[in-house]
């Protein structure tokens, strides 16, 4: 094993964060397309897209299908041309399948088990469930989130053993009432020491984001608490 280990910082995407999303134009009158241009957090581009029908943060491509629409591209023929075409894009790709079982007609269960199978082993696309239209944008909208937590995720390398006395750091901070381990991580990101945490003020805390005001009057409530303990009943 190498000396020279990996570890990674992220700050998460916040939850005011506008997911861009890209419809295709033949999907601007659905229900998806509405409720997508509807919500504050997203901000809707309708285009034409070669593949897919809904583009994610530049790097996810979706097939969306109602059930109804499944049974019918499957039987057509559709579905596998499709699928393997969606299969050949770059980045993240997958199918949205909305609705119930109970909106096929005219297919086997035997047949709509044996499409998923081979989308999922053959394609290679992960199929995601949805029970509306809702449930699709939600899922549409979280995608999104997840890469923009990737994009802020840094990848430094470190000595194992610099990794390790960052574990314990960490663990150290984290077990401060209210910080937690992505507070403990921004902590020590920008004071560089646990020694430095313990000894800064309030408004220096509160400057770290992630913690604000209440968060560092408790840290600082903690970590003051302790030097003031009583001299006498000490450990023997």
């Amino acid at each position: 094993m190498s000396a020279m280990e990996g570890t990674s910082t992220t700050a998460g995407a916040g939850i005011g964060s506008v997911v861009r999303v890209v419809a295709d134009d033949r999907e601007s009158r659905s229900s998806v397309c509405e409720r997508l241009a509807a919500r504050l957090d997203v901000r809707l581009e309708v285009g034409r897209l070669e593949v897919g029908d809904y583009e994610v943060e530049g790097e996810w491509r979706f097939e969306r299908k109602t059930v109804a629409d499944f049974g019918a591209s499957l039987l057509d023929g559709r579905l596998f041309r499709q699928a393997h075409r969606l299969a050949q894009c770059p980045g993240g790709r997958a199918l949205i399948l909305e609705g119930s079982e109970a909106d096929l007609s005219g297919i086997s269960r035997e047949s709509w088990q044996g499409a998923l199978v081979s989308l999922g082993l053959a394609f290679q696309l992960p199929v995601l469930r949805s029970e509306d239209a809702s449930e699709t944008v939600r899922l549409l909208v979280y995608a999104g989130r997840q890469v923009m937590r990737q994009r802020e995720v840094v990848f430094v390398a470190v000595p194992r053993r610099a990794r390790t006395l960052l574990r314990q750091r960490l663990r150290v901070l984290s077990a401060i009432p209210g910080v937690g381990a992505r507070r403990a991580r921004m902590l020590l990101e920008h004071f560089g020491s646990i020694e430095a945490v313990v000894l800064a003020g309030v408004e220096e805390l509160a400057e770290v984001r992630g913690v604000g005001p209440q968060t560092a009057a408790r840290i600082r409530k903690v970590v003051a608490a302790g030097s003031q303990a009583p001299c006498g009943g000490g450990i023997d």
